[in-house]
């Protein structure tokens, strides 16, 4: 049982899936067997939460065990763990601060799976967001797309335009109005049955830049049914985007030296994750 208290209306759903990771895998069962309560109440729906409202949910011992993801590294500065795909980030740092205190440095979408780090104080959040805002900390994402890249490492530039009310972003070859400049490189590591798995690096980082990015110029991500090809997604049943945040190395980190040169690397791969 986990008992949460909401702080600003929203609904169920959307509160669930920011707050707790095992109570978003296990959605559907909680609503059909009306494990979840609000107020005391049971309900059976997704519904709006008002401020101050109690929501408790009901999972057996196993579905409450099941991770979200797991620690890498640790010490009284640091933590960096590897996030699960289907997990939002804000679920991370909610089941984190519910057993000390964190800060919230950086994020992955819900389904890229992957290396996430958070600080542990104050002065370790300051040195860490510098250290992520100067690039100092080098991010490697590895990506299977679908389709041959014409050349096997490049350097790709861009422009990206967010929609915001459609929640996605657009990339343009020129510069347009309310365009941002993107720099996206990558080197193939493997190409096989039509598929191309890259490795990538962003020299620039903004929203879905990777994903938006290598649909642009023809190979986008396997899963992705934002920017991706839905009916082969469909075909193949690729429930989740095959991204994953593979390393973090620190080239420097300001008032974390000991940091310097190291670097972390994630259990996941990006392979197909299979829906019903």
């Amino acid at each position: 049982m986990l008992q949460l208290t909401v702080e600003q209306t929203q609904n169920l759903k959307d509160f669930t899936e920011t707050h707790y990771a095992q109570g978003s895998f296990f959605w559907n069962y909680l609503l059909k067997n009306r494990e979840i309560k609000i107020n005391g109440v049971r309900v059976g729906k997704d519904v709006l939460l008002q401020k101050g409202d109690v929501v408790t949910y009901y999972l057996s011992k196993k579905q409450e065990e099941k991770s979200a993801f797991y620690t890498v590294y640790e010490d009284d500065n640091l933590l960096i763990v590897d996030k699960e795909s289907g997990v939002n980030s804000e679920a991370v740092f909610a089941a984190l601060s519910r057993v000390g205190e964190y800060y919230f440095i950086h994020r992955l979408d819900r389904n890229t799976a992957g290396l996430m780090a958070f600080a542990r104080n104050a002065k370790a959040e300051l040195a860490l967001k510098e250290a992520f805002k100067e690039r100092t900390v080098t991010k490697i994402y590895h990506a299977l797309c679908f389709g041959t890249f014409e050349k096997k490492n490049a350097v790709l530039t861009a422009y990206l335009k967010k929609d915001e009310a459609k929640s996605l972003v657009r990339v343009y070859d020129e510069e347009r109005k309310g365009t941002e400049k993107i720099v996206t490189e990558y080197r193939v590591i493997e190409e096989f049955d039509g598929f191309s798995k890259v490795e990538v690096t962003l020299h620039t980082g903004k929203t879905h830049q990777i994903r938006a990015h290598l649909a642009h110029v023809g190979c986008p991500i396997v899963g992705d049914m934002k920017y991706g090809l839905s009916e082969k997604n469909k075909k193949i049943k690729a429930a989740r985007q095959c991204l994953v945040a593979k390393s973090l190395s620190f080239k420097q980190a300001d008032g974390l030296a000991y940091l310097t040169e190291k670097t972390f690397i994630s259990r996941f791969e990006a392979n197909i994750v299979k829906g019903s």
